[in-house]
């Protein structure tokens, strides 16, 4: 089956005006500035790579702590209306049978994947229950613990986590961050109160990046209140002085000003900044209220239809899909519309290490394609080739 893409080209580097995009038997096979002969062609104003999240919880009214097949594929077709080609579902806290029960729906679904399911599964982020008890946020804090390796080395050796979450400053979290990092994980610390020192063990037991950039995270007024004085250097300023470290934001124009995204597309870059939608299962439904987690065990938290907040207490993830934080960091931010679409695409498959299939428009990679609009909203998406009706 070959399929022909025209329109304005968005690759990792800058745009292709009036190009053609060639896709043969779900993968891409060249890149041509004239019309093709014999193929019929799909047009729009811009033609992107499918977009990969590396952090997002559900939607459409699934949590993936759910831990159903139904609820996997519910979200992830949720998503995949919304540009996602590639997803990471994300745990939370639980009990560790909800946390099987949930690798076992993704591994299901992973593994007998159609386009009637909608986006792919590159892995699962294994994110919640190792917390600081101080940072919980939103999630149930009843499911939090530190961590355990009798608990996290039966579920990285499945294979199928791809993204290892624990907050820096919990004992274990250095054994955990090692055993993450020889599964080949992307190891990363969050809903963390760590200080810099704290940071430096796990960045040399391998951890390399950081949730949801000022969210549930650090920072000196924090430390100060659980070190006193001198003030101590927190995650923040960790990631800024460290080239290696990534980080990654929820651009829903809630979460953070515009003012800090582009902060943080300036200190980090377009190769170190990943957009994550860090949606729950309130993701394209009305206002109103809605469990974070598990549909028996979460926390309760309301949606107005914008974002997920609990009253009184603060921001509880987005309800948005990763074409709004697309559209809210290209005009909130001095980045290139490439350099946008490629925090979108490229820089979280790299960090996730499936860019060798996924996140460019680069042949020989998967034919996730997408069609936008002038102003980026998705008309089409292609997984593999096939295009996901909806």
């Amino acid at each position: 089956m070959t399929q022909c893409f025209h329109g304005e080209l968005i690759l990792p580097d800058g745009t292709l005006s009036d190009s053609y995009l060639v896709c043969r038997n779900g993968k891409i096979e060249s890149i041509h500035n004239e019309r093709p002969v014999g193929v019929d062609v799909v047009a729009g104003t811009y033609i992107a790579p499918g977009y990969v999240d590396l952090h997002v919880h559900g939607g459409a009214g699934a949590d993936y702590m759910d831990g159903t097949t139904e609820a996997v594929r519910i979200a992830n077709r949720a998503h995949g209306r919304h540009g996602t080609t590639t997803i990471f579902p994300t745990t939370t806290t639980g009990s560790t049978e909800e946390l099987a029960a949930m690798l076992a729906a993704c591994r299901e679904v992973r593994d007998g994947w159609s386009v009637t399911d909608g986006a792919r599964i590159g892995g699962v982020h294994y994110y919640g229950p190792y917390f600081a008890e101080d940072k919980v946020g939103c999630h149930s804090a009843n499911g939090r613990r530190d961590p355990r390796p009798e608990e996290y080395e039966v579920f990285l050796a499945g294979g199928l986590i791809r993204v290892a979450t624990c907050a820096a400053e919990l004992p274990g979290a250095v054994e955990f961050y090692r055993a993450a990092a020889a599964a080949g994980c992307l190891v990363t610390c969050g809903h963390s109160n760590s200080t810099w020192a704290e940071m430096a063990r796990g960045f040399e037991a391998g951890m390399r990046h950081v949730d949801h950039f000022w969210c549930a995270m650090s920072s000196v007024a924090s430390l100060r209140a659980r070190h006193g004085t001198p003030m101590q250097a927190s995650m923040e300023q960790f990631v800024l002085a460290h080239a290696e470290m990534s980080t990654e934001v929820i651009a829903d124009g809630c979460h953070l000003s515009a003012e800090l995204l582009e902060f943080a597309y300036r200190m980090k870059g377009a190769t170190r900044l990943c957009l994550v939608t860090d949606a729950n299962r309130a993701l394209d439904l009305e206002a109103g209220r809605y469990r974070f987690g598990h549909a028996e065990t979460g926390t309760w938290f309301e949606s107005d239809g914008e974002v997920g907040f609990v009253a009184g207490q603060g921001l509880a993830s987005s309800v948005k899909g990763m074409d709004h934080m697309v559209r809210v960091m290209r005009r909130s931010t001095s980045a290139t519309l490439a350099e946008v679409i490629r925090m979108a695409s490229l820089t979280p498959a790299g960090r996730a290490g499936v860019a060798g299939e996924v996140g460019s428009l680069s042949v020989g990679k998967r034919a996730d394609v997408l069609v936008l609009d002038n102003e980026l909203n998705v008309e089409q998406v292609y997984v593999g080739g096939e295009r996901i009706d909806w």
